[in-house]
């Protein structure tokens, strides 16, 4: 078997912000409600892991001042994801208004997601097995792509189950207080 593929499942299952947003989607909304969420974060950690495999990487490597722009965009985001999280209504389905990521909000959470990026770099950068650029592309794209949707899969449904044991206003603010935490420490790893 390809190592690669433990590196990844590896990487993208353990806790990031994919992880605790879409177990408080799954907890707030139910299953399938966050099944768009899913479905964008497969997509959107393929192209990340696609534009690695095509040199990507490298490019950030060499700019250091664009990488740490990028590090910038994505610790404010998460700090603002990891706010509203906090914020947010203590009851599941949430407040009037509230909904799980779209597809397309959750693809583009990716490229300013630190987490898919070092991942999908270290991947890009040690398990490389010679093919062209656009072969390396398609491998890595693949390899994320499909092993994340199932990640993305079983967190969205431990979030659901997860609901079950929410049965007071007070579990609920427990629970927002901890992913929202959580969250938030996720946004200091962007600079480690």
């Amino acid at each position: 078997m390809d190592p690669l593929y433990a590196f990844v499942f590896a990487g993208l299952f353990s806790p990031g912000p994919n992880v605790i947003l879409l177990t408080a989607s799954g907890a707030r909304f139910g299953f399938r409600a966050t099944l768009p969420h899913v479905f964008g974060v497969a997509v959107g950690v393929g192209v990340i892991a696609a534009l690695m495999g095509l040199g990507i990487g490298a490019l950030l490597l060499a700019q250091p001042a664009l990488a740490f722009a990028l590090k910038l965009v994505a610790a404010g985001w998460i700090l603002w994801m990891a706010y509203a999280l906090i914020r947010a209504s203590d009851l599941s389905g949430g407040k009037a208004g509230d909904r799980p990521f779209t597809f397309w909000q959750a693809v583009l959470f990716q490229w300013v997601n630190p987490k898919i990026w070092a991942v999908a770099l270290a991947a890009a950068a040690g398990y490389g097995i010679g093919l062209s650029p656009a072969g390396e592309a398609q491998r890595l794209a693949t390899a994320f792509s499909g092993i994340n949707l199932f990640v993305c899969l079983f967190w969205s449904f431990a979030g659901a189950l997860l609901a079950l044991l929410l049965t007071t206003p007070r579990a609920w603010t427990v629970f927002r207080l901890c992913m929202g935490a959580a969250l938030a420490a996720s946004a200091v790893m962007v600079f480690l």
